[in-house]
């Protein structure tokens, strides 16, 4: 078990179907103990606790606004105090809020999918980093989208934040190679999730056909990737983009 004595922390990790929910049962196999964040249905990051206690693991289901650094800060003292400091940080968290044109995009739109999705993945870095370089040993990965690799339309906020965990995954690369801190970004296309299964179907329709692969990722495929880059033949990958986005950013006719 390669992850056998690790913290793991997934934030965002409270839908039934969710891609977060996926990465922590994965990393729980793999024998890490694993807290949990949910905000808005923090009643669904409890279930998903719940069930890594059932692998025979410790986890934490902590309510935490990613948005606040004030709360992240909290979050991740109950998270130190219960399980020890976070050795393994996957920014999940994710805000899809509109999908409206730059013109009708308001300030407080913008500010609330960046902070949501970009100013979360920083704040929960920078408390993080402090136990990774300490330890010598850290693993970040953060969730990024397609949109935040080639853009979207009606995806102005979403995209630029996405894109710019990309970046920040890169520096923090960068910082924490001599700490043995690597730092790695998984970019998804289409997954079968919860919010996914609220698309009109000829929406689902369209954009699976502009994917070369024809479907959408199942989010266990997305936690494998993620569990790749936390296991020992992931190590020397670092400030790398993981593309799982089966082919959405090709040419499609």
């Amino acid at each position: 078990m390669s992850l056998e004595g690790r913290v793991v922390f997934v934030t965002g990790a409270s839908m039934p179907k969710g891609i977060g929910r996926a990465i922590a049962l994965t990393l729980a196999r793999e024998g890490a103990d694993v807290a949990v964040s949910g905000f808005h249905h923090i009643e669904g990051a409890e279930a998903v606790a719940n069930e890594i206690r059932t692998l025979g693991r410790k986890s934490l289901a902590v309510k935490m606004d990613v948005r606040s650094y004030p709360d992240v800060q909290k979050a991740f003292a109950r998270i130190r105090e219960h399980l020890g400091p976070v050795s393994v940080l996957v920014n999940n968290a994710a805000l899809m809020g509109h999908n409206v044109s730059i013109a009708r995009t308001t300030v407080e739109e913008w500010d609330d999918e960046v902070k949501t999705c970009l100013n979360s993945a920083f704040y929960c870095i920078k408390e993080a980093w402090g136990g990774m370089c300490e330890a010598r040993w850290g693993r970040i990965i953060n969730i990024t989208s397609v949109a935040g690799v080639i853009g979207g339309a009606g995806q102005s906020s979403y995209g630029a934040a996405k894109g710019g965990m990309i970046a920040l995954a890169k520096s923090a690369a960068l910082e924490g190679s001599r700490f043995n801190i690597t730092a790695n970004c998984v970019a998804v296309g289409i997954s079968s999730t919860d919010g996914y299964d609220l698309l009109p179907q000829p929406v689902k329709e369209r954009v699976e056909k502009k994917t070369a692969v024809g479907r959408p990722a199942d989010p266990q495929e997305i936690a494998d990737a993620v569990a790749f880059l936390t296991s020992p033949g992931g190590r020397y990958m670092t400030g790398s983009v993981m593309n799982m986005m089966g082919g959405l950013d090709l040419f499609v006719f």
